[in-house]
């Protein structure tokens, strides 16, 4: 990964320029896989009511809407975890001030990257997809991961999920009426080779799909699991957890019972935004 900051296109510096004349302190917001930034927009409006200038900038090429990623999915393509953890540190290096980041899923993980180079001055983690070292392999997980991982094709695709895949993957402690809303609302077609580098993690001494849990940089660390997360069920974040409480920083681990990998976009949002923002608030004023 480089350690030089990106060329971030002007949408994304105008983001961040705007962020820095309020003189506020930011909080940056990073999606996953199958997700745009307009999934945190709640989130923004949280926390900046309290006090953050927040931001939810997107990975590269993301489009501007759900209708224009249906539209195009082919922009998604080929997208890697080093290529999207570089473009963020791009962001976050040229804030103003040191940011708080909140991740989900592949975001998590590259929340926790950041962390790992000290670009954070506190990090969530929210059900963050596994990196080189995270070792259990639980079933509904390669499940979630099979719509991809089932062709080696899709390392260099977009692939969309059905209904029925982002009901297994995504919405699975949600009723049929609200996972159908939030497959509309939300679902986008999503790069395959994360899942593929991710997959292969553990036998690549050269990946990217790494975190240095030992930095003395790294700041405070929450990780959080949905008690019924298919996609990065508790024993991911736990084998996670394990390897970050090695780290002098803060390292905290939080479970939200009863919730799927929705927990960030569905009904239930708040209880895990206040959740995440009561971490940052101890920590980043």
């Amino acid at each position: 990964m480089s350690q030089t900051p990106q060329q971030l296109d002007p949408a994304t510096v105008d983001l961040i320029d705007e962020a820095n004349v309020t003189g506020l302190t930011p909080v940056v917001f990073i999606h996953g896989l199958w997700l745009l930034p307009s999934s945190w927009d709640r989130w923004v409006k949280l926390f900046e009511e309290n006090g953050y200038v927040a931001l939810s900038p997107g990975w590269p090429d993301d489009p501007a809407t759900v209708t224009q990623a249906k539209a195009h999915p082919e922009v998604f393509a080929n997208k890697t975890v080093g290529q999207v953890a570089d473009h963020y540190a791009a962001v976050l290096w040229r804030l103003g001030v040191k940011p708080a980041a909140v991740g989900h899923s592949f975001g998590g993980l590259i929340a926790q990257i950041l962390a790992g180079r000290g670009l954070s001055a506190a990090t969530v983690a929210i059900d963050p997809a596994p990196f080189r070292g995270v070792l259990p392999l639980p079933i509904s997980a390669l499940t979630s991961a099979s719509p991809v991982l089932g062709n080696p094709a899709n390392r260099h695709r977009a692939v969309p999920l059905t209904y029925e895949q982002f009901r297994f993957a995504f919405a699975n402690a949600s009723s049929e009426d609200e996972g159908r809303r939030l497959y509309d609302t939300f679902a986008v077609p999503a790069p395959g080779a994360p899942l593929f580098e991710a997959a292969a993690a553990n036998l690549n001494p050269w990946t990217d799909v790494k975190v240095d849990t030992k930095s003395a940089d790294r700041g405070p660390l929450l990780i959080v699991s949905g008690e019924k997360d298919h996609t990065v069920p508790r024993a991911l974040s736990e084998a996670a957890y394990k390897k970050q409480r090695r780290n002098e920083g803060v390292t905290e681990f939080v479970e939200i019972p009863g919730r799927g990998h929705s927990l960030t976009i569905d009904d239930g949002w708040r209880e895990v935004a206040e959740t995440a923002l009561r971490f940052v608030q101890r920590f980043v004023r």
